[in-house]
């Protein structure tokens, strides 16, 4: 109604007796929310109208405005001025305020609409804190504004960025954890990341697992390779933490649908040999198979002799070259030394991975070696192990 009215002329709606200022701008936001007229067409029409009733009204009448009405009327009054007046420069015309051609702010959580507006003014955008934050309280609002980062650029109106603190409109930073990754690899991703907080910086491997609620004592192989959306200015921890709560439901998924006769005793052995299968294999359908050696071969108690646990234990001195020293040298995750899993996850396995190690695919394979094209030769004896090895490897591939 209050639409149709203002379509026909009739401004005098906004002055019907016993109306409250607050009631007047919340019949008619709604139409500005709709893009059909300014907020500052509407302030105009409740300023003219309210001024004149206040001041024209017949002796002995009870009054119209209440004395907080007056003190906003006077607010808004001043408001209406400073708008209308960027609004008559060339600049402003397409906007109540000018603004850099971008600016990046945080409302934090807790924050109320006039801290809110101060960040805003701060972070470079060319607006009075107070009157966005009274702009917001007329409209009703103020109290839904939403924590986040946001971004800005130059043409949008305080009405634009008031919808868009209420409605949450944040920008996410992104940041890519993937399969194969050790933690040295994950946390220099996050330390380094420009839209993240690096709150990790300084902190040892035991007091990053404490302040997750990690209760492992060792942070490889802990996270869920993924792709991570953040408020930006959030904390490295509290990806860290998603990544691990992610990592540790799909693990419980995998462990409850585990094949009954796996070798392995626990979702942590589960979480060392699905690192192992995701370092080993190259092509997602030989993925079941590599898995399915391991598996044999930890049944029968023979040594892994896996060369992606050597190198990891190795660490980063490793120049990319394997030598039969590093073969022959004894380390807690050398399987060429020592029988069973290594004492740790050796890289961030994906689902699939996990998958696999819990329920790899039938076969009596205790061999694998790769054909150079991503794939791998299985063999049941070491006989056929060795000829594959030939062909593959010290002939240069097969042919």
């Amino acid at each position: 109604e209050a639409q149709k009215q203002i379509r026909e002329g009739n401004t005098g709606i906004l002055a019907v007796p016993g109306a409250r200022l607050g009631d007047w701008l919340g019949r008619l936001s709604n139409s500005n929310a709709q893009g059909e007229y300014y907020l500052t067409d509407v302030i105009a029409m409740a300023v003219s109208d309210g001024l004149r009733v206040a001041t024209e009204q017949p002796s002995g009448e009870s009054e119209v405005l209440g004395a907080n009405d007056r003190v906003q009327l006077a607010q808004l009054e001043r408001f209406y001025q400073e708008t209308t007046r960027l609004l008559t420069e060339p600049e402003g015309k397409k906007s109540f305020f000018s603004a850099a051609e971008r600016a990046d702010f945080t409302v934090a959580r807790g924050m109320g609409m006039r801290q809110a507006a101060t960040v805003i003014e701060r972070a470079g955008v060319d607006v009075d804190a107070r009157l966005l934050a009274l702009l917001a309280r007329l409209t009703k609002r103020d109290a839904r504004i939403k924590a986040g980062s946001y971004e800005v650029h130059a043409g949008i109106t305080p009405w634009q960025l008031i919808l868009k603190l209420s409605d949450g409109d944040v920008t996410q930073g992104e940041l890519l954890l993937v399969e194969g990754w050790t933690f040295r690899q994950v946390r220099q991703a996050l330390e380094s990341h420009p839209d993240l907080e690096p709150d990790t910086a300084g902190l040892g491997e035991a007091e990053i697992l404490e302040r997750i609620g990690a209760s492992a004592k060792h942070p490889e192989g802990l996270f869920f390779p993924d792709t991570y959306l953040f408020d930006k200015r959030s904390g490295a921890l509290a990806v860290l933490r998603r990544a691990h709560e992610s990592m540790q439901a799909r693990l419980d998924k995998a462990w409850a649908e585990r094949d009954p006769a796996t070798p392995l005793a626990s979702p942590y052995e589960a979480l060392i040999l699905a690192s192992i299968v995701e370092k080993e294999t190259g092509r997602p359908e030989d993925r079941g198979l590599v898995a399915s050696v391991f598996a044999n071969r930890l049944r029968i108690g023979m040594r892994l002799q896996t060369d992606p646990t050597v190198i990891y234990g190795l660490g980063p001195e490793f120049d990319g070259r394997l030598r039969r020293v590093h073969l022959d040298t004894d380390h807690p995750w050398n399987t060429y030394t020592r029988a069973g899993l290594p004492p740790t996850p050796i890289a961030m396995p994906g689902e699939a991975a996990l998958r696999a190690a819990l329920a790899p695919e039938k076969s009596d394979f205790l061999y694998f070696v790769a054909r150079g094209d991503g794939s791998s030769e299985f063999s049941r004896d070491l006989a056929a192990h060795n000829r594959a090895v030939n062909k593959y490897i010290r002939n240069g591939g097969g042919g």
